[in-house]
């Protein structure tokens, strides 16, 4: 499978697309301005005990109160509070991980009441972003995530990935990391570690010990509440999540981020550092790469997948539902239950993709097309596990319903993906009149005279959808070699299909938009 991650980087976010055999599977946008990310480490401070709820209410610095459930304290909870007591309250440098005496763990069934108090500062990680008026979900289960490996501070396990099935292989890999690891820590080993030598995992937990030194030692100087530690920026964790042996490019449109990755990858996969490439064209690195498109089409609610099949698919508070429907295969000439069949296996492809690209949470209900023999129906229960195995993402998946419902749960960590794909009209801006579309080619001169005659701008791009773009640029003697040539002045049209039908906009040569 060829898999590519295209990075646009733009003024007010970084917008991510992961395509696997050249298609878009998912997209992620990161707010340049995004203050909690999953992973942040936190010291935060109780506002509210809810007994009933068996939780609190914390204070991370969000609007809204972030929530800790008691049983996301974790085991070494009294550990980890006694470090942040003891680091507040000694002179000079706090005693390290590995010299402190652990502390009993809590019970299981205990109650909020007896660990927390108001007023109290703790330890927190951020594991679910604020989503819709809900804030932050915490745990006080401390982790800090690697490439091959995690590392759980005052944990003494070592805990292989489920994915690596060799026996000899989870030997080997319990064995080496017991033998390199300090005391009072603990780590997950990751599928990725799998094959890798002691050296290479070696290296990534001291790098990993000491990112947890260095926000140790800030719990004396850090006002309550304030971040310790912050997760990689989402362009690198995704990254560090999923690369693999498939990856064939990284292009990025931004010298910073470009070096930033390069070196990132660098240090986990020197042999994949050639991938990473920057991209240099005019055309925005998502119109070059045929992104927009894609988007456009993949998250309206009615998406398009097979011959004329299609699903339709709604969002509510409390889950999200998807049709399949055969659309004009109905005619086809096999009999229904094949032709159900051949359509719900064609769906389940789509649908799996839909998943990772929207990243849906929760309670998805699939309403597959009705199935009579009991083989397709497992045929398509086990073409759905296959599928959903490569998403990193927990889920669970039931058996059909003898109604022809699937019902999935997916974990939702972050707030699901959104966008619009219905445009508003440029020109009558949603009032359903428009001025005669015959003079826009004139409207659009008569701004170029402008630019050209009275602001003195000899060099400019027209930036337009491709309909409009093709019909000034086509023909032997087109519209823009005629007002080139008319008005004295270098002219390109550069189609953009992002654009709504009768949007345009002037650039000067430096790809500066002309304000008019």
């Amino acid at each position: 499978m060829n898999t590519e991650l295209l990075i646009d980087v733009r003024s007010s976010e970084v917008a991510i697309a992961l395509l696997e055999d050249k298609q878009l599977v998912e997209l992620n946008k990161e707010k340049s301005n995004v203050q909690f990310s999953v992973g942040d480490i936190y010291l935060g401070k109780v506002k509210k005990i809810m007994p009933g709820l068996n939780a609190a209410f914390v204070d991370v610095g969000y609007e809204k109160d972030a929530f800790l459930h008691y049983l996301d304290l974790g085991p070494h909870f009294r550990s980890f509070n006694k470090l942040v007591q003891t680091a507040n309250s000694k002179k000079g440098k706090a005693t390290p991980i590995s010299k402190t005496k652990l502390e009993p763990e809590i019970d299981k069934d205990g109650k909020i009441s007896s660990v927390l108090n108001s007023g109290q500062t703790v330890l927190v990680q951020i594991a679910k972003e604020p989503i819709s008026t809900k804030g932050p979900r915490l745990s006080s289960e401390i982790s800090i995530a690697g490439r091959n490996i995690v590392l759980l501070p005052f944990s003494d396990k070592v805990s292989i990935s489920q994915k690596i099935t060799s026996p000899e292989e989870r030997k080997r890999l319990k064995r080496l990391l017991e033998s390199i690891m300090p005391k009072n820590f603990g780590v997950i080993v990751r599928t990725a570690a799998e094959g890798k030598k002691v050296a290479i995992l070696d290296a990534e937990l001291r790098s990993l010990i000491k990112k947890w030194d260095t926000a140790f030692d800030k719990i004396k100087t850090t006002p309550v509440p304030g971040i310790l530690l912050s997760e990689l920026k989402r362009t690198s964790a995704i990254i560090r999540d999923m690369l693999n042996v498939s990856f064939n490019s990284i292009y990025v449109n931004d010298d910073g981020i470009y070096n930033d990755i390069k070196e990132y990858i660098g240090t986990i996969a020197p042999e994949k550092e050639k991938i990473v490439k920057l991209y240099n064209g005019k055309v925005p690195i998502f119109e070059n790469f045929g992104i927009e498109k894609q988007i456009k089409g993949l998250f309206g609610k009615t998406v398009s997948f097979k011959s004329g099949a299609y699903l339709i698919v709604e969002h509510t508070e409390a889950l999200h539902v998807i049709d399949v429907n055969s659309g004009n295969r109905s005619k086809a000439g096999n009999d229904q239950e094949t032709n159900a069949l051949e359509v719900n296996l064609a769906a389940a492809d789509e649908i799996t993709r839909q998943l990772r690209l929207r990243d849906m949470g929760g309670i998805i209900v699939v309403d597959f097309i009705d199935m009579h023999q009991n083989e397709n129906r497992q045929m398509l229960f086990d073409r759905m596990k296959e599928l959903m195995g490569r998403d990193r993402t927990k889920h669970n998946i039931l058996p059909l319903s003898k109604f022809g419902l699937m019902q999935i749960t997916r974990q939702r960590v972050r707030p699901e993906m959104h966008v619009a794909t219905l445009e508003k009209c440029p020109t009558c801006k949603g009032t359903g009149e428009v001025s005669p579309t015959v003079l826009l080619d004139e409207q659009i001169e008569n701004k170029l005279a402008f630019l050209v005659n009275e602001k003195e701008i000899k060099s400019l791009i027209l930036k337009t959808h491709p309909y409009l773009a093709a019909y000034l640029t086509k023909g032997l003697i087109s519209k823009r070699f005629k007002w080139a040539r008319k008005y004295k002045c270098t002219l390109k049209v550069v189609p953009i299909s992002s654009y709504t039908f009768l949007e345009y906009h002037f650039l000067d040569q430096h790809d500066n938009e002309i304000d008019l």
